[in-house]
């Protein structure tokens, strides 16, 4: 199998797999206790938590570990509208995001969807022209998790900023992580969140960077672990797997982008005048390609029975029929979305996979 739906799960680097080992034996204590079984889960989370701030450039009080992306964008925008906050956000938004902001409306707060250009791309300007004195959250992604399309999230954070200093801010970074390097202080957000099976951690964990004096009210009640922004017990093996996954792939960037770019570069001259990009820029991982009158959802079925897993759809999309919000956004119609399908790269990604993926490609719109 060649997989090329990195952009859903990627498979779990070994450096995870070697730092989770002993947890899943001796070092089994829940870190809220106060035995000596329990501070050694206790030191190797805040250990994990010490380092995960390095790496974003920030304070080991300002992240929070979660159970993953969709918790983090959830706390972020549901945890900072208590009271009936309002929240712009841009038509492209993961799924946590938009559902999250819904939810909210049938609350009473008001939320505006800044719609996007035919690329995907929301623009400054407008996200900060839709802010007002009701809204307390900007919610704009990194990246888009179809499309792969790069968000203006350091301009977005100065416009907004400019005008409405009260305002948070808030990037959805998990699929931005997986190939670039992420510094809040250069982002200018107060909240970002990531997810660990996207960069080669494990599933069921994630985090929240919640800037200093971001003040969030937990979605989860209980225990008050996580400084009291998330109730539960730590999920102390993932969360180390997470941050050593973080570790492998920050060190393994030149390496990965170098690799990972000749594979797409192969993979779409081979497919060229058959399969065009919906986009002309994105993430290096990404390859959004539109194939007219061929229905996704039997491509993708064809390529799987040849040995090429690629995705119709966002992995977070359930149901055959329905269409994605991101292609509506950017203009396209039913059919034409339907023709659209999605292949990302990843950090097991070999260059010569490039071509053979493109070959299976050509062979299955062969077989119609």
């Amino acid at each position: 199998m060649i997989y090329l739906d990195h952009g859903a799960t990627t498979p779990m680097r070994p450096e995870a797999w070697d730092a989770m080992a002993p947890f899943a034996t001796t070092v089994f204590g829940n870190p809220s206790g106060s035995h000596s079984v329990s501070r050694q889960a206790k030191n190797a989370l805040e250990e994990a938590r010490e380092e995960a701030a390095a790496m974003l450039g920030c304070a080991s009080l300002e992240v929070v570990f979660t159970g993953g992306g969709t918790e983090s964008d959830v706390l972020a925008l549901a945890g900072y509208t208590t009271g009936g906050g309002g929240v712009v956000t841009s038509a492209v938004e993961h799924e946590a995001v938009l559902e999250t902001a819904a939810a909210l409306t049938r609350r009473g707060s008001k939320v505006v969807v800044v719609p996007v250009d035919s690329l995907g791309r929301v623009d400054p300007e407008r996200v900060s022209a839709a802010v007002d004195r009701e809204t307390t959250v900007v919610s704009v992604m990194a990246a888009n998790n179809e499309t792969g399309v790069i968000q203006p999230i350091s301009e977005i954070s100065r416009l907004v900023r400019s005008s409405h200093p009260h305002v948070r801010i808030h990037t959805d970074a998990v699929q931005y992580f997986a190939s670039k390097d992420v510094n809040v202080s250069e982002f200018g957000v107060d909240l970002l969140s990531l997810s660990a099976h996207k960069f080669g951690g494990p599933k069921g964990v994630g985090l929240l960077y919640v800037k200093e004096g971001t003040e969030l009210e937990p979605v989860l009640h209980g225990g008050g672990q996580e400084m009291g922004r998330r109730s539960g017990t730590q999920n102390v093996m993932g969360v180390v797997g997470m941050v050593a996954a973080m570790r492998a792939a920050t060190s393994d960037r030149a390496r990965y982008r170098r690799d990972v770019e000749e594979a797409r570069r192969r993979f779409e001259l081979a497919l060229e005048g058959v399969g065009f990009r919906t986009v002309p820029d994105s993430l290096v991982q990404h390859s959004h390609l539109s194939f007219p009158g061929v229905v996704n959802e039997t491509l993708v079925i064809k390529l799987d029975r040849r040995g090429l897993a690629a995705s119709a759809a966002s992995a977070c999309q359930s149901g055959a029929s329905k269409v994605s919000h991101v292609l509506t956004a950017m203009g396209y119609d039913r059919d034409q979305a339907r023709q659209c399908v999605r292949f990302t790269f990843g950090w097991t990604t070999r260059p010569d996979e490039g071509e053979q993926a493109a070959a299976i490609v050509l062979e299955s719109l062969e077989s119609r």
